[in-house]
């Protein structure tokens, strides 16, 4: 690894760190949530692609970058507002991590495309946006589903765990299914998928 790529890396879980929002772990051990969230993206990636490039495991580690300084409340609890606030963040997240990357040393080609990734430019055309796409969306399954499903009525749960199994590409759709999830879960994903 790269001594930038170290340097960024440093920094980025540094601003994780910061998170305001604890997370309890199993064991009984808190910390931050945004930290949590990035190593989860980590073991992902990990089991999705071990050989995935710096500038991608830069992407996978930043992608929530500073996210709490930006409450969902802070945009109008409809839908146009939901895509205003994520388009917003994603924006905002890249530009922060590309400033970070050039700040650690990285090269200009790494910040604009560590920025890029964050962005999910070329989604439908960019293998490594696809990965870093499965990857958030198997965070999603493994570490936020349960939460979600006790907020929201189940035809949303339905349509929302439609919606992410449409987004994922075949490697991601296998890593999925490996899972551990609770019956309920099981059960709400059964459904999204036409099994249940």
């Amino acid at each position: 690894m790269s001594t930038s790529f170290e340097k960024a890396l440093t920094a980025i879980d540094a601003a994780h760190a910061l998170d305001p929002t604890p997370h309890t772990l199993p064991d009984g051990t808190t910390l931050p949530y945004e930290l949590h969230y990035a190593q989860k993206c980590t073991a992902y990636l990990e089991k999705h692609t071990p050989t995935a490039s710096e500038h991608l495991r830069l992407a996978i580690r930043a992608q929530h970058f500073r996210r709490w300084e930006v409450p969902r409340a802070s945009y109008p609890l409809t839908r146009p507002g939901y895509h205003a606030w994520r388009t917003f963040l994603k924006k905002r997240q890249a530009s922060l991590t590309h400033d970070l990357c050039l700040a650690s040393g990285c090269t200009s080609e790494t910040a604009e495309r560590v920025g890029a990734l964050i962005r999910k430019e070329d989604l439908n055309s960019d293998e490594e946006t696809q990965i870093l796409e499965d990857v958030a969306c198997l965070v999603f399954l493994d570490d936020q589903l349960d939460a979600f499903d006790r907020s929201h009525d189940e035809d949303k749960i339905v349509g929302i765990l439609r919606k992410t199994w449409g987004k994922m590409s075949s490697r991601g759709h296998a890593l999925a299914l490996e899972i551990s999830m609770g019956d309920r879960a099981r059960e709400v994903v059964g459904m999204a998928l036409g099994s249940a």
